[in-house]
């Protein structure tokens, strides 16, 4: 079922993939929203704060080594509701395919494709997230390791092109309202990627090297983290706070502002490029333990069976998950991160404190 192993650099890929995902994206205007000018200072707020739920999915990680979350719920809480745990899972798991599907149709419909129905476009994209899941976590993750070196050239490549443009007025002053609208500013990035991160305990058991997960989980998150904050503090300094926070793709507009010697212009359509791959591999990777999660809840022997339905409930879901843009970007920012604290703080303390209590009655897992 997990089709063999990965090796951690290339889980440490996967994390940073799922991390800048749709991040790069949609999390720069959301900071900015509370933080304004500090936004960057959100971003690296939420960047501790998700390492810190980094470790606590690490800590589950180590105490069961050789079990996804849905087999470490039912060994905890028993197998019924160790299902039930592992049927909210599932939820979240594809709800989040969902959005990411819908993110792409919204963006291509709205920014490049205006003419072209969001269909067609969720179609074609949801063929190739259905061809890497069929193909395994090592095919994709191969992919994955082939095309990081090539994402982070480009970011940081855009950073030393609109260097030029950089205006410090645009992040002062620095805290003019005080501590409270960092902290509100950052949780849009604790829920987007950091909350989903637990969705990757469905993966852990197949990285090879169990004492080096948790290592690999960190070093994927601190350089998701650091991209995040690169893009937002960029998009600051070049649009500054209002412009970011009016444009639903701050990073997008941003590469439009590059023009060395009237030559070298108008490249946004590489971000776009970029971003379609890294979004690619988190809804690869959300798709495929959703796949998993049904499959261990129903007790299936492969995933197959189950991954074409769900690709075609994917699709229409697609498009009736938010009624229009600017109501899913809303929904992004203020609601996604209270939603997903159940599944990425509250099951898992749930699920850690039963191990300990478990481990105190001197029982040990399988």
């Amino acid at each position: 079922m997990g089709n063999g192993k990965i090796a951690i650099r290339q889980f440490i890929v996967l994390v940073t993939m799922f991390c800048v995902g749709s991040s790069i994206l949609l999390v720069p205007a959301a900071l900015a929203i509370d933080a304004k000018q500090d936004a960057w200072m959100s971003a690296i707020v939420g960047t501790l704060v998700g390492l810190l739920l980094i470790v606590l999915f690490g800590k589950l990680a180590s105490r069961f080594p050789d079990m996804t979350l849905v087999q470490m719920s039912e060994w905890l809480l028993g197998k019924w509701l160790g299902k039930l745990v592992g049927l909210l899972y599932f939820v979240f798991a594809f709800l989040l395919s969902v959005f990411m599907l819908r993110y792409i149709g919204d963006f291509m419909t709205s920014q490049m494709m205006t003419e072209t129905p969001i269909e067609a476009i969720h179609i074609l994209f949801m063929t190739i997230v259905v061809m890497g899941v069929l193909l395994g976590l090592e095919t994709y993750t191969r992919t994955a390791e082939i095309m990081f070196p090539w994402i982070t050239v480009f970011f940081v490549t855009l950073a030393i092109l609109v260097a030029p443009q950089f205006q410090s007025p645009f992040i002062q002053p620095v805290l003019a309202h005080g501590i409270k609208p960092v902290l509100r500013g950052s949780f849009p990035l604790i829920g987007i990627p950091f909350l989903e991160l637990v969705l990757l305990l469905m993966l852990t058991p197949f990285v090879a090297g169990p004492e080096r997960r948790l290592k690999g989980f960190l070093i994927g998150g601190c350089i998701g983290g650091l991209l995040v904050f690169g893009v937002t503090i960029v998009s600051i300094l070049v649009l500054g706070p209002d412009m970011t926070v009016r444009d639903i793709y701050p990073s997008y507009v941003l590469t439009k502002k590059i023009n060395i010697g009237n030559f070298l212009q108008r490249i946004e359509a590489i971000l776009a490029v970029v971003w379609f791959f890294t979004i690619y591999f988190k809804l690869t990777i959300t798709f495929y333990v959703s796949a998993l999660i049904l499959a261990q809840v129903l007790g299936l022997p492969r995933i197959r069976p189950l991954v074409m339905p769900l690709a075609l409930h994917t699709l229409v879901l697609a498009l009736v998950v938010y009624p229009n843009i600017m109501y899913g970007i809303q929904f992004a920012g203020k609601m996604w991160t209270p939603f997903a604290m159940t599944f990425g703080l509250a099951l898992p303390l749930l699920l850690l404190a039963v191990s300990f209590i478990r481990r105190r009655k001197g029982a040990a897992p399988p």
